[in-house]
């Protein structure tokens, strides 16, 4: 798909989109949940249904305290005889702050059929949002690009999701073809580390991201956070590079420098396709090991039907790739 440059207010469908668009899909928000009614299937079953902390009826476990715990929920008898406080968690399905993180990097400006990576993920953010205000917890969220990371607390209303989905168009609309990859390359982290700061315990935090530039740092951060929080990514791809075409070319650039790869010979294929390969299995991997789920968007097919589709299917056994799975699909 043609990567032109974005525009100040007017989106382009596919290559770019507005805050209308976002509101729009309120509508389509609809037949899927992230905590904790899931189906008994779901990549979310289980793990995610007894984690939801808070003041209720049924009593979960006994915990460090933490800076923002209740003193009423202080176990007394465990704090004298550990010396240290201790708090009682039960467990309780209301009031769950949700933070999303946005990737808007260049490295998301790319698509090979129906959409822009950075448009998934704008919708994937825009229907998470209005799901969870549907069901009465605070959204927010944490958009990032090459050079800037927007930050907005969870809060429960109308306005603070129309302003998440104002802020998601704006650093969509400012992605170009022509911009360097090589500014945002720590974005992610940087992302992850502030999402961290944000989300102390007790959020479900969502990535919504390709991962581009990952690293053991992205992993080490994740898993801390996972730790006193509950989380989420979707992995945003594009399945041009898993259906390589047998002829042609393509131009790959990172904004100064550009390559020309031929798909005429099977060897540049191969290499390709290894590449890929070895990156999704990583990728998928460490995600199995620190126990996130992960689900797969593909920006070739329409994200609601994705999402309803992924958070009401069993979770895929084995690491796997993406080649994998694109394959398995019917």
């Amino acid at each position: 798909m043609p990567a032109g440059p974005g525009t100040s207010g007017r989106a382009q469908p596919g290559v770019s989109v507005d805050a209308a668009a976002l509101a729009a899909l309120e509508v389509a928000a609809r037949d899927f949940h992230f905590l904790p009614r899931q189906p008994v299937h779901s990549v979310l079953a289980g793990r995610h249904a007894s984690r939801v902390r808070g003041r209720g009826l049924t009593f979960e476990e006994v915990r460090g305290y933490l800076p923002g715990d209740d003193i009423r929920s202080m176990d007394w008898r465990v704090t004298a005889r550990t010396g240290k406080p201790h708090v009682r968690v039960y467990s309780e399905e209301k009031d769950r702050p949700v933070l999303l993180l946005v990737d808007q990097r260049i490295n998301m400006f790319f698509g090979s059929r129906r959409a822009m990576k950075s448009v998934v993920a704008a919708e994937a953010a825009a229907l998470a949002a209005w799901r969870v205000l549907s069901e009465g917890d605070r959204v927010g969220g944490l958009v990032f690009g090459d050079s800037e990371c927007t930050e907005l607390a969870p809060r429960r209303s109308r306005q603070a999701v129309e302003h998440l989905l104002g802020e998601i168009a704006r650093h969509n609309q400012s992605l170009r073809a022509d911009a360097s990859a090589r500014r945002g390359a720590g974005q992610l982290n940087a992302a992850l580390e502030r999402a961290a700061r944000l989300a102390r315990h007790d959020h479900l935090v969502i990535v919504i991201s390709d991962f581009d530039g990952h690293d053991a740092a992205t992993r080490d951060l994740m898993l801390s956070m996972s730790a006193r929080n509950d989380l989420l990514t979707m992995l945003v791809y594009d399945p041009f590079l898993l259906e390589l075409p047998d002829s042609g070319h393509l131009v790959v650039s990172d904004g100064e420098l550009q390559v020309e790869l031929g798909f005429g010979q099977a060897s540049t294929r191969k290499g390709i396709a290894d590449f890929v390969d070895a990156q999704s299995r990583d990728l998928l991997g460490w995600h199995r090991a620190i126990g996130v789920p992960l689900l797969p968007l593909s920006a070739a097919e329409e994200t609601p039907q994705q999402l309803r589709r992924l958070l009401g299917q069993a979770s895929p056994q084995g690491q796997g790739s993406l080649r994998g799975r694109q394959g398995g699909r019917s």
